[in-house]
């Protein structure tokens, strides 16, 4: 097969693009070894060695400079993976996400670090939270709340021993697809995936497969990697499963609510990153319980509203006592050391029979 000829005109514009690409690589090489020597001087002064709200700076400001035709997100993408690279020169950052491969845990970690993260796959997020509070990795990725479906009660309840402080947050578009063997509806026994995204395609399942049995497993790509295995078995999954896996899209994105998102914390030892400065963006995470008496919750309450602090989620989990106790998960809009946030707090505190601040952090826009 004889391969077509480029025209004069289509030759010197690839010869632009080749130059151009050797000077790309020969810039990026120049950052590199600066990069190297930052690594250096964080070392010795016992510095971290990743910084997202430096990470979040270079972003902004490379965007807000940016003269297009790039879009701002594409660039924004680019200078992710380019810093990523650059850190993992310095100091290669060992992060801790639900597994196998092909997780949408591990797609938000992908997208927080960069793809030059090195990534440790755990069986679920006890595991990761674990990881994390031992030191094995630096930091731990963790889903804590879907967008249709709730929190995510497992990670709450973790976070309450864990000597973990969240450091930051990815809200991820989560698009749920049938992956199988072959590449059709017929014949599928059970259809694998977490619980959670079997809820969340309940609708379609029961349209399109009303027999199949719904089987819960650890992870989506737990039940891609499963399906593989099996001709009468299918999986819910992401298109990096479809891949990591071998697997058709037999449909692609079948949640039943389009708008499908789900919140994941970054989390580590407040040792290897301490609390990031404020943003005017920024999210306080608490745990808290109060007395059980009368009118105990609405006083809890009180000292936000007097100061001017907007709640931005609130949820109850038992305390196990066998008491009728419960803990109280409370989001707040800001940062402890804005004063009018700090006030409202420490008055929250005064009423509290137990209270842990989990971290403050930039919001995901």
């Amino acid at each position: 097969m004889n391969t077509p000829q480029a025209t004069p005109e289509l030759a010197s514009l690839r010869v632009q693009i080749d130059n151009i690409d050797q000077q790309l690589l020969t810039l990026l090489n120049q950052r590199a070894l600066v990069a190297e020597r930052v690594g250096e001087v964080k070392k010795r002064e016992g510095t971290p060695f990743f910084r997202p709200d430096r990470v979040a700076q270079v972003i902004e400001k490379i965007t807000r400079a940016n003269p297009g035709p790039l879009k701002s997100a594409h660039v924004a993408a680019i200078w992710r993976e380019i810093m990523s690279a650059c850190l993992a020169l310095e100091s290669p950052q060992r992060v801790a996400v639900l597994g196998p491969a092909g997780t949408f845990c591990e797609q938000a970690a992908i997208e927080y670090f960069g793809g030059a993260a090195d990534i440790v796959y755990c069986a679920n997020f006890d595991e990761v939270f674990h990881a994390t509070a031992s030191g094995s990795v630096q930091f731990g990725v963790v889903g804590v709340e879907n967008s249709v479906e709730g929190v995510v009660t497992r990670s709450l309840d973790l976070f309450l021993h864990s000597p973990t402080h969240v450091v930051g947050e990815v809200s991820l578009l989560v698009r749920h697809n049938l992956l199988r063997q072959t590449n059709s509806l017929d014949g599928i026994e059970a259809v694998l995936a977490h619980p959670q995204a079997l809820a969340q395609c309940q609708a379609w399942l029961t349209k399109h497969l009303p027999h199949a049995e719904r089987r819960p497993v650890s992870s989506n790509a737990e039940g891609a990697r499963l399906a593989a295995t099996n001709p009468t078995w299918a999986a819910l999954a992401s298109e990096r499963a479809a891949t990591q896996f071998g697997l058709h899209i037999v449909a692609h994105a079948i949640q039943d609510e389009a708008y499908n998102r789900t919140r994941f914390a970054i989390i580590c030892l407040p040792h290897t990153l301490a609390m990031p400065a404020p943003t005017g963006k920024d999210c306080t995470s608490l745990i808290v319980s109060v007395p059980n008496e009368p009118g105990a919750v609405h006083d809890l309450l009180v000292p936000l509203k007097k100061h001017g602090v907007s709640m931005t989620r609130f949820e109850s989990r038992p305390a196990r006592t066998g008491q009728w106790e419960y803990y109280f998960y409370i989001d707040i809009d800001g940062h402890p050391s804005q004063p009018h946030v700090a006030a409202a707090l420490e008055e929250l505190r005064s009423l509290c029979a137990y209270y842990k601040m989990l971290g403050a952090y930039p919001v995901t826009p």
